[in-house]
């Protein structure tokens, strides 16, 4: 009876080990799925419904973990740390700047939804069969969205799809997120993340490699996703310059990105489908006095406006009273059934939308936009909230991520906010992390595996060998 009771304990973990992969990667499909359910007719209610599930079924998955292994409780307890003090600021802002408490649950949400998913997939004990399985799975569904995202052109060009509300026919180019603002970004930002990841994977082919890095940049400049590609390079550079001990390592990552670069630029003035590109080549837009840098700018200047005393620099404005997702969009989009739960504005989201529409190249493109992330998190949660989210992706950087592919994906993400809300996009926010989770997933179990075909020293007894 003895001997078999520590198999029974053995097998009651891996059943819930699991079970708890099944209903973190269900919850994660709430939010990946969830604009395509919605165009297919279901409630637009659903778009939201993940803001529940995704942090419940992930406090859920981290309470019933028994994990022993020290890089994943070292980096789950980093996580946590930085999510309560997150939390802290939150509140903190919202007392000195009598936000709503919707604000201070829809703000959190939104800014760490994603890194509550994190926390709880690096936490989970998973055995080899059953991270294959996972990466299989993810797999499958980024071709899916590829796939999806090219059948809607073909349709579109056919005449098939028609464009809806959309002003620019390409924007449907969008996947798995169709008919969403911005979709297009973001789609093309998800594959291409998924071709980056699966160049990093030596156990897929060639040839798999080659074609999903092919649909990937098909797809981004169908959907003129320019910024997208504005995005990868910038952050291949910064991941250049965090190699700076690695001189070798440096000078192959710099001639890849030259060789990229050279071939954007043969591109640009070489093929039609490339020349929209060109229309960023405006040296006029960009100086002192240029519209892209007053336009870009004009939230900060006009949350500086209204900054009165110190905590107002510490703390921000309050969350959602700036341009962040909720202060930028949702309070203005859902008015009236937020204020029934007792939302709270603040007149600077109306002042950059007004500094918009009064613009020549608001309506361009978001790379123009002063719906940015890193102002939202600045303008709405002050310098703390700076802080207290650089300390996240601190973490993230030096205890989870487990590769330079990891480290590109996460400078995506630092990128990207300085362009338009995708911080805050829990579609590719919550993929983006999903996979550097997946790598360092698979690097504790290497380490194991490593540390079980480790031969042992084997022991001496001197007092026997003296006898």
């Amino acid at each position: 009876m003895s001997a078999s009771y520590p198999r029974e304990i053995l097998e009651k973990r891996k059943q819930q080990s699991i079970k708890n992969a099944t209903l973190l990667f269900l919850a994660f499909s709430t939010a990946f799925f969830s604009r395509l359910v919605a165009t297919a007719g279901a409630p637009s209610e659903v778009n939201f419904i993940h803001l529940a599930i995704v942090p419940a079924v992930s406090a859920y998955v981290v309470m019933s973990s028994r994990s022993k292994n020290v890089k994943m409780l070292r980096a789950a307890q980093g996580l946590l740390l930085c999510l309560l003090l997150f939390f802290f600021v939150v509140v903190a802002s919202a007392l000195f700047s009598q936000a709503g408490f919707i604000n201070i649950v829809l703000s959190y949400l939104l800014w760490m939804e994603a890194y509550i998913f994190l926390c709880a997939l690096v936490y989970i004990s998973l055995s080899p069969e059953r991270l294959e399985k996972i990466k299989t799975w993810t797999i499958k569904i980024s071709i899916f969205h590829i796939g999806l995202a090219l059948l809607q052109k073909v349709l579109l060009d056919a005449g098939i799809m028609k464009a809806t509300k959309m002003k620019i026919p390409p924007d449907n180019v969008q996947g798995v997120f169709y008919l969403s603002g911005g979709g297009h970004v973001i789609a093309a930002s998800v594959s291409i993340a998924f071709a980056i990841y699966c160049i990093s994977l030596p156990r897929l082919s060639l040839p798999l490699k080659t074609g999903v890095a092919i649909a990937a940049i098909v797809q981004l400049v169908s959907a003129d996703a320019k910024q997208v590609l504005l995005v990868a390079l910038v952050s291949w550079g910064l991941l250049i310059l965090t190699k700076v001990t690695d001189l070798k390592k440096a000078l192959t990552y710099a001639a890849i990105a030259a060789l990229l670069l050279a071939a954007l630029l043969w591109c640009m003035e070489n093929l039609d489908s490339f020349r929209g590109f060109n229309t960023w080549v405006r040296p006029e837009i960009y100086g002192p006095e240029g519209e892209a840098r007053l336009l870009k700018y004009s939230s900060i200047r006009i949350i500086r406006s209204y900054h009165e005393d110190a905590f107002s620099w510490l703390f921000g404005l309050g969350p959602g009273h700036t341009v962040g997702r909720l202060g930028g969009w949702m309070i203005i989009k859902y008015k009236s059934l937020l204020t029934l739960l007792g939302v709270t504005d603040h007149p600077v989201s109306q002042e950059v939308w007004r500094a918009i529409e009064d613009s020549w190249l608001g309506g361009k493109s978001s790379m123009f936009s002063p719906l940015f992330g890193w102002a939202g998190l600045w303008g709405d949660l002050g310098i703390a909230g700076l802080f207290a989210y650089f300390s996240m992706l601190g973490v993230i950087w030096t205890t989870i991520c487990a590769d330079d592919t990891s480290k590109f994906l996460l400078l995506t993400i630092v990128v990207n906010g300085l362009i338009f809300a995708q911080m805050q996009e829990p579609g590719y926010m919550l993929y983006t992390l999903l996979l550097i989770g997946l790598k360092f997933q698979d690097k504790v179990l290497a380490s194991a595996q490593y540390t079980q075909r480790k031969p042992t020293k084997p022991q001496t007894y001197p007092m026997a060998e003296a006898s």
